[in-house]
């Protein structure tokens, strides 16, 4: 039986533990009766410990470990299959008959191997995952984020969350680093996550150089199902916004607070983004590059298409977090002002600049 032939594996690597821990948590260092690392993954730092000195079974059992930062608890062949990052129990077993030299065993039908398998990296259900393990932006790194990027409208913003210890890897080759993140859900038009995007912060504060964000090659990555759904602000209506960056959005509402708004995080899927059956009309707020306005094209095609009417909204500079922020809120409404349909200016502006 697979439960047993798990168990003895177990015993076998426990008594190499500190080989294994060499082996598959290189980013750690023993330290007395315990090697100490980041975490099960293999990053760097001292909140998991393994034991290596121990009995054999029980509490307390060599090759046991603990996370005491997530509270993830196993043995070493849950080590094998995170750090190697696998997910069927054969593969798991395979490896750890690789290192301890065994033969490999004869397959069986079915496992009956019951521990919790890895999410798949990139899918809709890591991406939830990851977005329930974070916090309201409220008091945190993301909220002086924006502060710095003058957006000062956060309100009705639930889908945006900050995470303190966000993995990054620069490619699959490379170590795991840890970074704050401003984390947020993208949804379909039913309120539905389907995936999740990933903006690193930088823990020492704003810079004009990145804006805030990470030193690092891909501060911004997303995951899930991202065709045709965005990360929104407000309810589905007749009337909406739609563009590219969670901030260059984000720095509309600083001037049209009750607008609903969607950001689609890429022109690509700016131009895929899917329309609400009550919409009547759109702006698209287009980043100024080609990339921008193929997606202007497209969309205004497309709402045309189902009798939308399509207004573009351009910004003065490259995109309207830079006009925010260049340019000042004032600017910004009396650009935004002349771009809007005349009805919309009396029910959508903020009333504090039209005096």
């Amino acid at each position: 039986m697979m439960t047993r032939d798990a168990s003895e594996l177990a015993h076998r690597l426990g008594q190499q533990a500190e080989a294994v821990c060499r082996e598959y948590l290189s980013a750690g260092r023993r330290e007395g009766r315990y090697w100490m690392v980041g975490d099960v993954r293999n990053t760097p730092g001292r909140s998991m410990f393994v034991r290596l000195v121990g009995p054999g079974s029980g509490k307390g059992a060599v090759g046991k470990w603990t996370d005491a930062a997530t509270g993830e608890h196993g043995d070493l062949l849950d080590v094998i299959r995170e750090s190697c990052g696998l997910v069927e129990f054969k593969d798991v077993a395979d490896e750890a008959r690789r290192f301890l030299a065994l033969p490999h065993a004869v397959p069986e039908p079915a496992s009956s191997y019951r521990r919790k398998t890895p999410v798949p990296t990139g899918s809709p259900l890591a991406a939830k995952r990851l977005f329930s393990m974070a916090r309201p932006i409220t008091g945190t790194l993301a909220e002086s984020y924006f502060r710095n990027r003058g957006i000062t409208a956060l309100h009705g913003t639930e889908a945006l969350r900050f995470h303190p210890r966000c993995y990054y890897r620069s490619d699959e080759h490379a170590p795991t680093e840890i970074w704050p993140a401003l984390i947020a859900s993208v949804t379909d038009l039913d309120g539905h996550q389907t995936g999740a995007h990933r903006t690193w912060l930088d823990p020492n504060g704003f810079s004009e150089a990145r804006l805030g964000k990470a030193p690092i090659d891909t501060p911004r990555r997303a995951m899930g199902d991202l065709l045709g759904n965005a990360v929104r602000f407000g309810g589905a209506g007749e009337i909406m916004a739609a563009g590219e960056g969670i901030e260059t959005m984000l720095s509309l509402r600083c001037v049209l607070p009750d607008m609903p708004m969607a950001a689609a995080l890429s022109a690509a899927h700016l131009a895929a983004i899917l329309f609400p059956d009550t919409l009547r009309r759109l702006y698209i707020v287009r980043d100024d590059d080609p990339a921008g306005d193929g997606a202007r094209d497209t969309l205004v095609q497309r709402a045309d298409a189902l009798g939308i009417e399509a207004r573009p909204l351009s910004p003065m500079l490259g995109d309207l977090n830079e006009d925010l922020r260049m340019r000042g809120l004032d600017a910004l409404t009396a650009s935004v002002r002349v771009q809007l349909a005349p009805q919309d200016v009396a029910r959508f502006l903020k009333t504090a600049q039209l005096a």
